[in-house]
């Protein structure tokens, strides 16, 4: 199953639920089966009133989760052209039911985030009540280099960020270190990679019928103070005045060219993030920019629901198989996008992202406001 649960009892006979992503090899990619019983877990667990805490972590050093697992998808998109496949219609439905129940989950859910954070990685860090960024944390929302959007919530948490630094991370992919997350509110504790024991010991130990909230801030606050001295230099929020200036664009197509012209930059960060971007999705830069703009005024369900729509079209574009195939199947890192040009993308293509393509009630319409 990939997916590994435990509960262990405290001082008090309060009981810790730890579920723990386990698909080393594939970096903790979520499949479907995987996003199922995890959810089903995670809904027992918040109507279990042994359990008083839930911890979210992935094993192996390299990664918390490096997105979702793809290929059987594109496979499935591949069999559908032009349509919507039935495995996109269920995977997506399922992967953003559970991030939607961890952003309301109704007990204090710890995300551990070491590694790689990425796309459907970040969607469940960001549910989370406390999410937990490490030395080796590295986020990124890096779906413009397979031609599909930063989805799971992401619309969400980008366009809520300082700036432009939402609309720059979503159109470059760039990475983001465990300082980065803190300063831009995409985290809420550094501790260290080693510290995870100490802190499922410190839950162990708490007193949860009293001041809970109190007690789990002081034991994270301490674990903290070990660790900050090992948090890594900010990298993107001191370059926050110049991001900003280079995206005061009136389009896309004029941010495209902005970021382009940095390719020789240098900074080696600004540089990599314009090669990225100038070797990415022209349709995905267009779905970014319109995603983050029309998002700033939506509730949590409401990204969801719009998400869905985004994702079910991208299955029936060519894009996303394209872009899946020359980066993590062929692997020759050659993508022959469609619209290879940012200014060539029809204005009609993009709009038609955001329609429906199912008929009657969005099949995730039960979301609850938020």
């Amino acid at each position: 199953m990939n997916l590994h649960f435990e509960e262990l009892t405290g001082t008090d006979g309060a009981r810790l639920g730890i579920a723990s992503l386990d698909a080393e090899k594939s970096l903790n990619a979520l499949s479907l089966p995987m996003i199922n019983a995890l959810s089903d877990k995670l809904n027992a667990w918040a109507k279990d009133p042994q359990i008083v805490c839930v911890l979210l972590r992935g094993n192996g050093a390299k990664a918390f989760c490096a997105g979702g697992e793809v290929r059987s998808l594109v496979e499935a998109c591949r069999a559908h052209p032009g349509e919507v496949p039935p495995l996109a219609a269920q995977f997506f439905a399922a992967e953003y039911r559970l991030d939607y129940s961890l952003h309301t989950y109704p007990k204090p859910l710890i995300g551990w985030g070491h590694g790689y954070v990425l796309g459907g990685g970040m969607g469940l860090l960001q549910g989370a009540s406390t999410r937990i960024v490490t030395p080796s944390s590295r986020l990124a929302m890096p779906e413009i280099t397979i031609g599909l959007y930063p989805d799971v919530g992401a619309s969400w948490f980008l366009a809520r960020l300082p700036g432009k630094l939402g609309l720059f991370l979503g159109l470059t992919g760039a990475h983001m270190n465990g300082r980065d997350a803190i300063d831009l509110d995409l985290a809420d504790r550094f501790l260290l990679d080693e510290q995870q024991p100490e802190l499922i010991e410190g839950l162990l130990q708490l007193n949860w019928q009293e001041q809970t909230d109190m007690q789990l801030n002081s034991l994270l606050k301490a674990l903290q103070q070990e660790a900050v001295a090992q948090m890594p230099e900010a990298q993107w929020l001191p370059r926050r005045q110049q991001i900003d200036e280079l995206l005061d664009v009136s389009d896309v197509t004029c941010a495209w060219k902005a970021i382009s012209l940095q390719r020789d930059s240098h900074d080696p960060l600004i540089a990599r993030a314009a090669k990225t971007l100038s070797e990415g999705s022209p349709l995905t830069a267009h779905l970014v920019w319109e995603q983050i703009r029309r998002a700033r005024h939506l509730s949590l369900a409401e990204v969801f629901q719009m998400e869905y729509t985004l994702s079910l079209n991208c299955c029936r574009h060519p894009e996303f198989s394209e872009g899946v195939r020359a980066r993590l199947i062929d692997k020759d890192q050659k993508p022959h996008w469609h619209w290879p040009d940012v200014s060539s993308v029809p204005d009609a293509v993009v709009e038609a992202h955001f329609h429906k393509v199912w008929e009657g009630r969005h099949p995730l319409a039960d979301l609850t406001q938020y």
